[in-house]
């Protein structure tokens, strides 16, 4: 079943308007979450909503929005005063300008949603929004209402529906110069840049994210199958970083190896079947908990997952 749409409205270009609703096109729910515990009792903590100064719980129909203006000292803001400044992007994603995609500061991106019609009308118009974007290779422009917030939005098309991106106001973006000026000026020689270059040629590729691993992910999950079987856990002892003597020996170094693992990939490359890896059962962890109801999972079963195996959820 699809995530239920973090917004509704319209979306529209000039005099074309039509229906829409906006998806959460990521999630974190698939990776592993703890809760914290009492050491003592082994109990959940829970955390209640208190008064600073009494230590009295509040229930929620107390509780109140307030803009601190100094110390001990707020403005109170309700629901009501702030639905009275409702902009137009509450209900309506307006296309202001279209611009080249690389126009657009990868630091002004926060995170992406599918756009897609709201219920069986406005298919034509959502069409023609969509084709024009398609049509014209650029970025749409527009304003959008998420949390109480307004944010822009950049859409472009993917497959039969659009991608909307939010973006970072300039102040929120901090500047690279307090970052960035104390970093030495150093003059690379043309013999440094020519094997640096090789090695890049060596390691060339398309980025495909199935050939990456979450290895921490993983880690975990090999982890809690251990402390289930009542293993004990030893840590491991941690890598130690070389010094880099000479760098021109460490880059004629590095080329060697770019080259034997290029020869080493191409030879592994395992052949791609038609068969579809079997998903987990809903709200399941893979190899972790056994699902509601059946017996648990004898101690064979907990096993640490293949390299490069995607977990996946129904």
């Amino acid at each position: 079943m699809a995530p239920r749409a973090n917004w509704k409205g319209f979306l529209r270009l000039s005099l074309v308007t039509c229906p829409v609703a906006l998806y959460p096109a990521t999630s974190d729910s698939e990776k592993i979450s703890f809760n914290q515990l009492n050491r003592q009792t082994g109990h959940r903590i829970k955390y209640l909503k208190v008064d600073a100064n009494t230590g009295d719980e509040v229930p929620n129909e107390d509780i109140v929005k307030g803009y601190q203006l100094e110390k001990d000292q707020f403005i109170e803001v309700t629901k009501e005063e702030l639905e009275e400044i409702a902009l137009e992007s509450t209900r309506t994603i307006e296309i202001d300008e279209f611009v080249d995609r690389s126009d657009i500061d990868p630091r002004y991106l926060i995170r992406p949603y599918y756009v897609r019609p709201d219920g069986k009308v406005g298919h034509d118009a959502f069409a023609v929004i969509r084709e024009t974007i398609r049509e014209m290779d650029k970025v749409a422009i527009g304003r959008v209402v998420l949390t109480n917030r307004e944010h822009i939005i950049a859409l472009e098309p993917m497959d039969k529906g659009l991608v909307g991106t939010l973006l970072r106001y300039p102040y929120e973006v901090r500047s690279e110069q307090e970052y960035f000026d104390e970093i030495q000026d150093v003059k690379v020689t043309k013999d440094m840049l020519d094997l640096a270059r090789h090695i890049v040629n060596q390691k060339a590729g398309r980025f495909d994210p199935e050939k990456f691993e979450d290895h921490y992910e993983t880690a975990l999950v090999d982890l809690i199958n251990q402390k289930r079987a009542g293993k004990t856990i030893r840590p491991k002892e941690r890598p130690k970083g070389e010094n880099v003597v000479d760098l021109m020996q460490a880059l004629r170094k590095s080329v060697g190896i770019a080259a034997a693992e290029a020869k080493i990939e191409t030879k592994a490359a395992p052949k791609k079947t038609a068969k579809k890896p079997r998903k987990a059962a809903a709200g399941q962890k893979e190899m972790l908990m056994p699902i509601a109801g059946k017996k648990p999972v004898k101690e064979t079963a907990a096993k640490k997952p293949a390299a490069g195996r995607q977990r996946k959820s129904a």
